[in-house]
């Protein structure tokens, strides 16, 4: 096995004890990655091989050539989930070719928009941006702006009008020319590659439209953080101990004179590392929610799980599960509450992103037990069969689950063979 988490020590930690964790667990060879270049150029193309490494450090081109030796804990491919202006393509063709399809309501109305500089805004009102140039004439409704490459909160900015928009894009361009500036002064090749984030940040951007009525405990806005788990091509998990992740401060609707403040409504616990612990609980803690309340909301996550996924298999081209790999992603879902007299639940999911290697180090200690539970499973249903040789895959207890049938915390949401 290879593994390597440079920036991500919590991380490394929690895959070995996993694998040491197997019946018949594979031996780690090295955790440095030109250790690990040097090994894989030495290795056979028969030699069974585990790489739970991350995405950067992971031999794709082996993973691709060698698929019944070399199991990757990442596909090479999944753009259509994990940036936020491809999912947000992604939704909007499968909706359009399956305007039934539970994602409809499960998504927050939303566009995609591709902008360098403000003066183009005007040229995008009268075309890609014509409805939401008509829902800021009639007014009544507040939007977020998100960055299509950023993560971690960067760039969200909050509006309610034209002007507003126009004078965030203005800001950006502000920032950007202060860093290319910045950048002048220092290194070259790290001038570059800085000027280079700036760009992809900030040309790609997804509008949503902000919820008004998220549901509030203690009382601060918060969102759910399922760690949904994806094996070969393809099965879809949901692990069933999911987070709840709180804003800093109590909520306040978004105002005009308050635009900049952000804290009400940034749930991030990147955000939120003077907090400790206190930012992140289990979402069954939560003493205001009964058991009817949990699992009413669990199955909303589970069904638009399996459809995000549906979706992502049809866009074919940034989307390609292989039958050899596995990956954890962090998905993010906000709840609203609709009231207890609403004919279906009084709350509705909607997701908001898809997470590659999530910042699970943020968790904090009280909760690690957790992450060790979820790791472990991951290496008891994705590595193991893998590497027994007694074991067909096929015939292994993951394949046998039933859709819905939940083992080891794990909740089977989706079973499809593409491949």
């Amino acid at each position: 096995a290879l593994v390597s988490w440079p920036s991500a020590p919590f991380t490394k930690s929690l895959v070995l004890k996993a694998i040491t964790s197997l019946a018949h667990p594979p031996s780690v060879i090295f955790d440095s990655p030109c250790d690990m270049h040097r090994y894989l150029q030495s290795l056979k193309s028969n030699t069974r091989l585990l790489q739970w490494s991350t995405y950067d450090d992971i031999d794709h081109e082996r993973s691709l050539l060698y698929r019944n030796s070399t199991l990757s804990s990442s596909y090479t491919i999944r753009k259509a989930l994990i940036r936020k202006h491809f999912l947000s393509r992604t939704i909007h063709a499968f909706c359009t070719k399956h305007p039934t399809s539970l994602l409809s309501s499960a998504v927050p109305r939303s566009y995609e928009v591709e902008i360098s500089f403000s003066d183009e805004l005007d040229e995008l009102f009268a075309d890609d941006l014509y409805d939401l140039s008509q829902d800021l004439d009639n007014g009544g409704s507040w939007w977020i702006l998100k960055p299509g490459m950023a993560d971690r909160g960067d760039g969200i900015r909050l509006f309610d009008n034209k002007k507003a928009l126009r004078e965030i894009f203005e800001e950006f361009e502000e920032d950007s020319s202060d860093e290319e500036r910045d950048e002048t002064e220092e290194d070259a090749s790290e001038g570059d590659a800085s000027a280079g984030i700036v760009i992809s940040q900030l040309r790609h951007f997804v509008i949503q439209e902000y919820i008004p009525n998220p549901l509030l405990i203690d009382p601060r806005e918060f969102h759910l953080r399922a760690y949904c788990v994806v094996q070969g091509a393809l099965r879809v998990y949901l692990y069933d101990r999911v987070l709840a992740l709180f804003s800093a401060v109590p909520y306040t609707p978004p105002r005009r004179d308050e635009v900049s403040d952000l804290a009400p409504h940034l749930t991030n616990s990147s955000l939120q590392t003077h907090r400790g612990e206190d930012g992140v609980r289990l979402f069954d803690e939560l003493l205001r929610l009964t058991e009817s309340h949990i699992t009413s909301i669990l199955d909303q996550i589970r069904d638009i799980l399996a459809e995000i996924f549906r979706a992502a298999l049809e866009n074919v081209v940034h989307f390609q599960p292989v039958p050899n790999g596995f990956e954890l992603f962090g998905i993010d879902f906000l709840v609203s509450y609709n009231g207890e007299s609403s004919p279906h639940s009084p709350f509705s999911v909607c997701i908001l992103e898809v997470n590659s290697e999530p910042a699970i180090e943020l968790t904090g200690p009280r909760l690690s037990w957790i992450l060790e539970d979820l790791f472990e499973t991951i290496a008891k249903v994705c590595v193991e069969p893998f590497f027994s040789s007694e074991l067909d895959v096929e015939d292994c207890a993951p394949a046998r689950w039933t859709t819905a049938a939940t083992e080891y915390h794990f909740i089977k949401c989706l079973d499809e063979q593409v491949r």
